[in-house]
């Protein structure tokens, strides 16, 4: 018997095995998996009224919230593909992706209504504009908002059999840190594969608690969405990353659980009334969106008393594929330790990962030849949407080309020493900028490191560091040249630093090397933090 994979199927198992346990918690408001789960049929009901056909593209513009989880079901129930938006695009960025999506359907949160009124003439598709929350005042938008929708509808739910596991469930724009948005296609089976998957590679026990400090409208909510939902896990919402806002719902609500980036992590374990809070049930901390430090995890695990290990994926592939929680066989102590969590990692279950050199073969697992990782797994998108060439760029050979160069050993571990367009060629050699962004965050008065080549005549490029040191602290760029002369090849040292107030991040808190590329030798003093993605 072969039943459709759909994730689907993860909501109507939590809601006839828990249906009185907690599902969601969002601000003021609690919904059980019983009333979780009606509403994500009363919002299918209303879209299937509304007109809408299968296959069509429903957008949502909102932080998180319990009614954007709701629609990572409810959308999906009503036969359409969930197409969540990232909140601080510019309004040209999001008519362009609504136009090349064909969105025929948006939702928004209150707070955003100015900035859909300054691009709704100039998209093609939308038909209906509908308010997630508050009072439909402007004309253009729908008389009735979400809650209206549902008060006035009938439950809808598709018979599982009739689903197709390889069509379209959702469409995700990357990130967009070196060019045009692109609009990544996970199916049905994508989606619900990769939360098998995770659960299996992270461990995650029956009724966790889990923060989404991440937003859901990133590659796939990192999957929590999912993977809570069959465990019969909490959801807890977090409108916006706060670091007392973590803290005091980590105590209220007794987390387990919360993936971060690490300029998060940063913030949380540096915020001067951590001491205030119990955090005792916090279990795990995950570090992805960007490289981590060994010193990162050691002071969140030192700091906030739990396991702290990297994730590794992308928008492409749902998106997890490793982690680096040491396993058995492969345990070490004190600084190893912390170096061993600080990795790329291993593949979870479902996923294959190899590092090749440019014919594709691999290079050998000595944790010192640098290849491009490749990966072929469960979660690995069906291509880019309306792209079949640049799909087929990335997805040769049968195996996904991710762009991120790295070592690989002999227990499985991948190391990423850089993006391909961020190594750094100094007189013929190569030089890891997050090797040297690394080695600067861990020194005691840096808070947060970006290296980038500028133009030599000598040596052709030369590593440049943005640097932004902790509040309170004071250090000079002779002092951190020296520090990083002590803990690294002299060649691999930059020859210039540069502090700044901040330094540019999209969304999800990966830094905008392409903003520091642009005026490499200019005065960055008080730059802003990007609010592009």
């Amino acid at each position: 018997m072969n039943v459709p994979l759909t994730p689907v199927r993860f909501l109507r198992y939590a809601q006839e095995q828990f249906p009185s346990q907690p599902a969601v918690v969002c601000g003021e408001e609690r919904f059980t998996y019983a009333q979780f789960a009606e509403r994500v049929g009363l919002l299918a009901g209303a879209l299937r009224e509304s007109g809408l056909k299968a296959g069509e593209r429903v957008a949502f513009l909102s932080p998180n919230c319990h009614r954007l989880l709701e629609a990572y079901y409810g959308v999906l129930e009503a036969g359409a593909v969930l197409l969540p938006l990232n909140i601080r695009l510019a309004p040209h960025e999001l008519a362009y992706i609504l136009n090349d999506a064909g969105a025929t359907v948006l939702f928004l949160d209150q707070a955003f209504v100015p900035l859909v009124d300054s691009f709704r003439k100039s998209t093609d598709t939308v038909r209906s504009f509908f308010l997630l929350n508050g009072t439909p005042h402007a004309s253009w938008l729908s008389s009735e908002n979400y809650e209206d929708l549902l008060a006035s509808a009938q439950p809808y739910s598709t018979g599982i059999m009739q689903f197709d596991e390889n069509a379209l469930a959702e469409l995700f724009y990357t990130s967009g840190t070196s060019a045009s948005p692109k609009g990544v296609m996970l199916t049905h089976r994508n989606v619900y594969l990769h939360a098998i998957d995770v659960a299996l590679g992270f461990g995650v026990p029956p009724e966790d608690v889990h923060l989404h400090t991440i937003p859901l409208f990133h590659a796939n909510g990192w999957g929590a969405a999912h993977f809570i939902t069959v465990m019969g896990g909490k959801h807890v919402m977090i409108r916006s990353f706060d670091p007392l806002e973590v803290l005091r719902l980590i105590a209220h609500e007794r987390v387990q659980s919360c993936f971060v980036v690490p300029i998060m992590a940063q913030a949380v374990i540096h915020a001067p009334q951590r001491h205030e809070y119990d955090l005792s049930s916090l279990k795990w901390m995950v570090i992805g969106g960007s490289a981590s430090s060994p010193t990162l995890v050691r002071e969140v695990k030192e700091k906030l008393g739990c396991d702290c290990f990297s994730g590794y994926g992308m928008t492409e592939t749902a998106p997890v594929l490793a982690i680096s929680r040491e396993r058995a066989g492969t345990q070490s102590k004190g600084q190893q330790h912390y170096e061993r969590q600080a990795m790329t990692g291993y593949a979870i279950p479902g996923v294959e990962m190899r590092v090749v050199d440019a014919t594709d073969s691999d290079v050998p697992r000595d944790g010192r030849t640098i290849g491009e990782i490749i990966t072929r797994a469960d979660g690995v998108m069906e291509g880019y949407w309306k792209q079949e060439q640049t799909t087929s760029d990335v997805m040769r050979g049968g195996w996904l080309h991710t762009g991120d160069m790295a070592t690989m050993d002999a227990q499985g571990y991948t190391l990423i020493v850089d993006r391909k367009k961020d190594i750094i060629i100094s007189g013929g050699e190569n030089i890891s900028s997050l090797e040297i962004e690394k080695t600067l965050v861990a020194h005691p008065s840096v808070y947060d490191a970006a290296v980038v080549p500028v133009p030599d005549e000598k040596w052709g490029e030369v590593p440049k560091a943005f640097v932004v040191l902790k509040p309170g602290e004071q250090a000079t760029e002779p002092e951190l040249l020296e520090f990083c002369r002590a803990h690294m090849a002299h060649y691999k040292t930059p020859r210039s630093v540069e502090f700044v107030a901040a330094l540019p991040k999209n969304a999800t808190g990966k830094t905008l090397k392409r903003e520091l590329r642009k005026k490499p030798t200019a005065q960055a003093e008080g730059m802003q933090q990007a609010v592009e993605a």
